[in-house]
C-alpha cells in the first residue's frame, strides 16, 4: 500500500509557491513535523527575514515575524529574553545569515543564546537575481562573478558552521544536505535535537542545511540535487561537528 503523508499541523492548508526543486519545501516539512512531534507548536516563534526565507509566515501555521536583512539573532534573543518558555527559531539564507548578518549570528553565538538555527545553504543569493553569496564556490558563476568566483580576488567559500563550532558555548552544530532520502533523513533527525536542545535550555545551535536552487543555478531539479552531491558537499562536509551534550564527531 502506498504511505499517505498527512500535512503537518504546523503548515498551512495552502500550496507552497516555491521554484519546482527548491529546497525550502522540504525543510519546512521537516521543521514542522519536528515541532508537532514535541508538542510545541503553540509555544513557537520562527524568524524570517529578507530573502527566499521571507516567505516562511505564509506557511508555518505559527508565529513568525519577518525582520531586517541579517538580523534575525537580535530579534530572536529579544524574544527568547523576554518570553523564555517560548520556543525561537530562526531560519536564515546563505547571503543573510553569512553576509550582511555574520556579526548578528557570531555574537548571538558567543553569547550562547538559547536559540536553534537553520541555516539554508545554496550557495547563491536566491530571490534577488543570483549574486555571489559568502558561500559560493570557486569558479561557480553568478550575475556578479560572471566568469566564476576567483578566490584571489573574492576569497574562499566561508566555513559558517566550522566558524561557529569554534565558539565555546555553542552547544550543538551540524551540517546536512537534502540530496537524496538519507540526508533529509539526518536532517530531520538534527532539526528535532537543535529544537530538544532548546527545549532543555541547553544554549544556542545551529543546523547547516545545503539545499537546491534549480531557477538560480540554471539546472533542473534531479540536476540540481547532483550538483549538491558532486560540487557542494566535497567543499562544505556534511556531518555533526560539535555536540557538546551527546555524540562526537
Amino acid at each position: 500500500m502506498l504511505q499517505v503523508f498527512k500535512r503537518p499541523e504546523s503548515l498551512k492548508d495552502v500550496p507552497f509557491r516555491f521554484c519546482p526543486g527548491c529546497g525550502h519545501s522540504i525543510v519546512h516539512r521537516l521543521v514542522a513535523e519536528c515541532i508537532d512531534e514535541l508538542g510545541i507548536r503553540e509555544r513557537t516563534i520562527g524568524i524570517a527575514p529578507v530573502g527566499c526565507a521571507v516567505f516562511a509566515y505564509d506557511y508555518f501555521n505559527f508565529d513568525v515575524i519577518e525582520c531586517a536583512h541579517g538580523r534575525p539573532p537580535a530579534v530572536a534573543t529579544a524574544l527568547k529574553r523576554v518570553m523564555p518558555d517560548n520556543v525561537v527559531f530562526s531560519y536564515q539564507g546563505d547571503g543573510d545569515l553569512a553576509s550582511i548578518g555574520l556579526a548578528e549570528i557570531v555574537h548571538a553565538a558567543n553569547r550562547g543564546e538559547n536559540l536553534s538555527v537553520f541555516f539554508i545553504n545554496n550557495a547563491t543569493y536566491g530571490m534577488t537575481g543570483g549574486q555571489m553569496a559568502p558561500t559560493t564556490l570557486v569558479g561557480q558563476k553568478t550575475t556578479t562573478t560572471p566568469s566564476g568566483r576567483d578566490p584571489e580576488r573574492q576569497g574562499h567559500p566561508l566555513g559558517i558552521a566550522e566558524m561557529l563550532a569554534t565558539i565555546e558555548d555553542v552547544v550543538l552544530v551540524a551540517r546536512t544536505a537534502i540530496d537524496g532520502a538519507k540526508g533529509i533523513k539526518e536532517t530531520r533527525r538534527l532539526i528535532r535535537k537543535s529544537f530538544q536542545y532548546q527545549i532543555d535550555g541547553r544554549g544556542f545551535s545551529m543546523i547547516e542545511i545545503l539545499s537546491p536552487c534549480p531557477t538560480v543555478w540554471r539546472k533542473d531539479p534531479v540536476e540540481s540535487l547532483n550538483w549538491i552531491s558532486a560540487h557542494m558537499k566535497p567543499v562544505f562536509r556534511t556531518g555533526l561537528i560539535i555536540d557538546r551534550y551527546g555524540e562526537s564527531q
